[in-house]
């Protein structure tokens, strides 16, 4: 849970500068291994031994997918996303609206943005999206 906290904080900081240390290194430990360890399916991407990419869903809610800044674009995000997408029929996330590059990576992948709000509920206080995908032919499927 460690190097996931690691990854989940590089990546993060990357894109979304403006919010770096919200958190401590202590705090997204205890998030991954309180939280998602124990709530969520996991999965992630090795380069050798070292993780460069992890997911966590559950319930067809997409909870995090961060890939390490340095082996971004390499697809890698995409196999993650790939395993929630083979589990179930209907998946749903949230992302900041400033987060260009995620949600093009998301709608590339076929979500489509169903909610936008103004952050006041979340903890960042920064306005986010939810976004939803549904495999062709369930129930409740996005038009393409």
């Amino acid at each position: 849970m460690a190097a996931a906290a690691q990854v989940h904080r590089a990546s993060f900081d990357q894109r979304l500068p403006h919010l770096t240390g919200l958190h401590s290194p202590e705090e997204d430990l205890r998030y991954w291994r309180e939280h998602l360890f124990n709530e969520c399916e996991i999965h992630g991407a090795f380069d050798g031994d070292n993780l460069v990419g992890v997911v966590a869903f559950n319930q067809g809610l997409v909870e995090q997918l961060y890939v390490a800044p340095s082996m971004q674009g390499r697809g890698i995000g995409t196999r993650l996303l790939e395993i929630a997408m083979a589990r179930f029929s209907e998946l749903s996330l949230w992302t900041f609206q400033c987060n260009a590059v995620a949600r093009r990576f998301y709608e590339k992948h076929g979500f489509v943005a169903v909610k936008e709000t103004d952050g006041s509920r979340n903890e960042e206080r920064e306005p986010d999206m939810r976004y939803r995908w549904a495999r062709a032919g369930a129930k409740g499927a996005a038009p393409a």
